[in-house]
């Protein structure tokens, strides 16, 4: 989330939802921002890249982390450009259960359910 509200622009939004899908659990976070061109996503996600319209705002880590930790929990990251600007960024992870007092939480100990908004 830090970042949706780093890369954005004075007066912009950003939000967060959660939610479960079949057997995925799911964080969005669409910010608004300098306008991306689709071409460029990818490499948003390789470690010290940043985007073009970007400048010197971060070091190009956050994205690159978040791909990473996705992957180990055997999940998806995809980012797209918003019209207008900005990017949405989901993460998908596959639903794990546990007997106990976690049961009804992801594999990382989230709750699988609900939405909020930040902004």
């Amino acid at each position: 989330m830090a970042n949706a509200v780093r890369h954005n622009h004075p007066g912009g939004t950003a939000t967060v939802a959660t939610g479960a899908h079949g057997k995925l659990v799911f964080i969005e976070v669409p910010n608004t921002g300098p306008t991306l061109n689709p071409q460029e996503i990818p490499d948003l996600f390789e470690p010290f890249r940043r985007g073009a319209n970007h400048g010197n705002k971060s070091l190009g880590l956050g994205l690159a982390v978040v791909r990473a930790i996705t992957i180990a929990h055997h999940g998806k990251v995809t980012a797209v450009p918003r019209p207008g600007g900005g990017l949405t960024v989901r993460v998908d992870l596959p639903h794990q259960t546990r007997s106990g007092p976690h049961k009804g939480t992801t594999g990382l100990g989230l709750r699988a359910s609900g939405t909020g908004a930040c902004l």
